[in-house]
Formats: C-alpha cells, structure tokens, sequence
C-alpha cells in the first residue's frame, strides 16, 4: 500500500482532515528543500506537495509563477529536486508528491523519470496539464512503480466525468475549488461547499480542496467539506518572507489542539 493511502487511512481513523502544503522546489535556493521539507513536517504537513519549476507554468497564479522564475533562476533543474528529495527521504517520512508538467517529463524522459522520482521516495505526481484521455503516457508506468498519478477535478467537471476519474485514480482527488489559476482569494463562490460535497458523493477516493486557500477560515470552512486542504500560494509567500511563525500558525489551524473540526 502506497504511502498516501495509508496516510489518508490513518487519518479516517482518527477523523482529522489532511493539510497538504506546497512549495516550489529551489525557490530560496535548491539547498533549502531539504531544511523546508522536515520544517513541514514538523509543523503538522499531511501530505507535501512540491512544485517543479517551469518556464509555462499555466495553472498557476502570480505568487507561484514568481517562485519559479526566482527558482529557475537559482539553476533549479528537475535532476536537482529529485537528488534533494532522496537527501530528504533521511528525515522525512510523510508523503511527497511531485507538481510537475508534462514538458518536463517528456524531456527528461518519462521511464527515467518514474525511476528517478521512485528511487528518490517520491509517492505520486500531479500534472495538471495531462487529461485522462492521454495519461496512458505515463500512468501504467506511474503504477508499475507504486506511485500514485493524482487526479484534478474542477468545478465544471461533470459528476459523470468526475465518477469516471475517481474510479481511474489513487492516492487522493484534487478538486479545484476556483475557475482560474492559483492564488490567494478574499472569498469562495457560495456553492463550492455544496460542489465539494458533491465531488464526494461521487468519489470513492478522499477528496481534497486545492486552489486560492490563504487563510485559517477558508482551510476551516472548505475542509469541513471534504477530507482536506492544499494551501499553496500563501506557504510559498510565508517562506520567501521567512515568517515561519506565520507558517507554523497557518498550519497549526486543523491540528487536534485547536479543537476546531
């Protein structure tokens, strides 16, 4: 069993809900992964999610396209992050997934790829530009190695085509909770709750949330409607400002101590 089922298991058992970060991987330098990767961890992660940087990074917002120039510009190369996160695998024990396009893949060869990222610890991969009418690319590998390819719904997916997914997927459902690009949001349309809720319904796998999540009500409030969160855009600006009291506050927002869910 891959680690992200077992991780969703536990926390079924124990009704907690996953807060899932992202970081974009050479962003502050690529000899910081390692250091951010266990203070994830430390500070409550469920799951962590890291961004591979990329020239056309089309589902993400500002905040997360500045990190990749920054980390682009720092000589990151996808080779790196997989040889820092193997250095990571000493210390860090939840799951880690990969947030990468297929460009990159394709060019660094997609068998080598899937053995490198299986080498290295990596759990799953999400690559928001593959539909599941082309992941035969890549998911019979994926799958061969015991790794999880994620799968993203939006709120203009079908519930037909949602079920469709689900069924196809492991590890976790990503459902986008935004019509655009990440980023931080003051507010959510009223009926992503009831989208959410929806998704499932129809989903035997956990669902979580993931798109402009900032701040402890929205974790709070779209949590209670699924089975977690990934916070983004707001963890990348926490690191680049170094408040990680900020972070450890933000993360701390679905932890038993807080009583909240």
């Amino acid at each position: 069993m891959n680690r992200i089922e077992k991780t969703f298991i536990e926390l079924k058992k124990k009704n907690r809900k996953a807060f899932i970060p992202y970081i974009m991987a050479g962003d502050g330098g690529l000899e910081c992964l390692v250091e951010r990767l266990v203070t994830l961890e430390k500070f409550g992660a469920t799951v962590i999610e890291v961004g591979v940087p990329f020239s056309d990074p089309v589902a993400d917002g500002p905040t997360i396209q500045r990190a990749g120039i920054r980390a682009l510009e720092n000589g990151t190369t996808l080779r790196g992050i997989i040889a820092e996160i193997a250095k990571a695998r000493k210390e860090v024990s939840i799951p880690i997934v990969l947030m990468t396009y297929l460009n990159p893949i394709y060019s660094f060869g997609i068998a080598e790829f899937v053995h490198s990222i299986e080498l290295a610890g990596v759990d799953g991969c999400i690559i928001p530009d593959l539909p599941i009418e082309e992941e035969e690319i890549i998911a019979p590998s994926l799958e061969e190695a015991g790794l999880e390819l994620i799968r993203l719904v939006t709120l203009t997916t079908s519930i037909e085509r949602i079920r469709t997914i689900s069924n196809k997927g492991k590890g976790f459902l990503y459902t986008v909770t935004v019509k655009g690009i990440t980023g931080t949001r003051k507010d959510f349309d009223a009926k992503v709750g009831q989208f959410l809720e929806s998704v499932k319904a129809a989903s035997s796998l956990p669902v979580v949330a993931g798109f402009g999540i900032s701040n402890e009500s929205q974790i709070v409030e779209l949590s209670s409607h699924c089975d977690g969160v990934v916070v983004g855009s707001k963890i990348v600006d926490l690191f680049n400002k170094n408040d990680l009291s900020g972070l450890e506050s933000l993360m701390s927002v679905l932890s038993p101590a807080k009583n909240i869910l």
